[in-house]
């Protein structure tokens, strides 16, 4: 695709209309999953044997292991386990979660689709997981890293009575997210917190942050006990100080509650976590080809479940 637009002109795009076009051919995208998910040898997902059996007309197992005997697909033991959706929809619908910076609702999801809205709630979930990697190296930029919180959930004064808490101001009623910027890499590392004071912060730091990493963050109390840190001080109307700011970091908070606002709406507690992964990935997936960022979703699907019931269980 000609690239004729602001932005990273070294990343090679994919425009919907070629989309379209290349996952409408299931072989095609079965073989995008396969090599995404196995990059050398096809391996047994049941007991790991590399001597794979390959039956292309044995449909929807077509491979079989010559140790256990057992048949599997692309989609066993991974997010899209049991799935009848066909490859075609789960890589488009991979491409518009990961091209789409503020999302794709579940309505807008199911119509491009052609799926129901629950359907594509559930779809785009399980996708969300495939974006939980939890063995990212941590951020050590020579520029430094940039932490700061956000707040979500809607205001108090906007909710009925018998939900209202009493003193709804500023923070009160709504959740925590601590997230970290890398100013050399632009990668960023995202957490829902249970509260924002040391004893919540100090771990995020210390399993993010490389220690001796120069770090900037406002002057809340939380982060008194990072070292080598740099402040700016927001309650006297300070945003940059030297090196220090926490700009770059907001601008990612900004994009988020955009989504919020402008696709998804609502964010309940329960699932806040996977919508934070979600910005989260994209936003460490942005460089890469749009190709490179489907295979690496598909590369996180493996070894995760999410079963509906667990999705909507209380």
């Amino acid at each position: 695709m000609a690239f004729n637009a602001p932005g990273l002109h070294w990343r090679k795009g994919m425009s919907l209309m070629e989309a379209v076009n290349y996952f409408s051919n299931e072989e095609e995208v079965e073989r995008l999953f396969v090599d995404a998910r196995w990059p050398t040898d096809i391996a047994c997902p049941e007991c790991g044997d590399l001597s794979v059996q390959v039956r292309p007309t044995r449909k929807p197992q077509p491979f079989r292991c010559r140790g256990c005997r057992f048949d599997f697909s692309v989609k066993t033991y991974t997010v899209m386990h049991g799935s009848r959706i066909p490859l075609s929809k789960w890589g488009l619908a991979a491409f518009l979660l990961s091209t789409n910076l503020k999302g794709v609702s579940s309505m807008k999801l199911g119509r491009d689709l052609g799926v129901t809205q629950k359907t594509a709630w559930y779809l785009g979930h399980r996708i969300r997981l495939a974006w939980e990697i939890y063995h990212l190296e941590p951020l050590n930029g020579s520029m430094g890293v940039e932490v700061d919180e956000t707040y979500i959930g809607g205001l108090e004064r906007n909710k009925h009575a018998y939900k209202r808490l009493n003193a709804g101001r500023g923070a009160v009623g709504k959740t925590p997210v601590i997230g970290a910027k890398d100013r050399d890499t632009n990668k960023v590392r995202m957490e829902v917190l249970n509260h924002v004071d040391a004893q919540h912060v100090d771990p995020f730091i210390a399993d993010h942050i490389s220690y001796g990493t120069k770090v900037y963050t406002d002057e809340a109390a939380a982060y008194r006990n990072v070292e080598d840190r740099e402040v700016v001080r927001h309650s006297a109307k300070e945003y940059v100080s030297g090196n220090a700011s926490t700009n770059s970091i907001e601008s990612e908070w900004s994009l988020f509650k955009r989504g919020i606002i402008g696709t998804y709406h609502h964010m309940s507690d329960k699932h806040l976590h996977r919508y934070v992964a979600e910005f989260e990935g994209r936003r460490n997936a942005r460089p890469y080809d749009t190709l490179e960022q489907i295979k690496m979703l598909v590369r996180g699907m493996d070894k995760k479940r999410l079963k509906y019931n667990d999705l909507i269980a209380d």
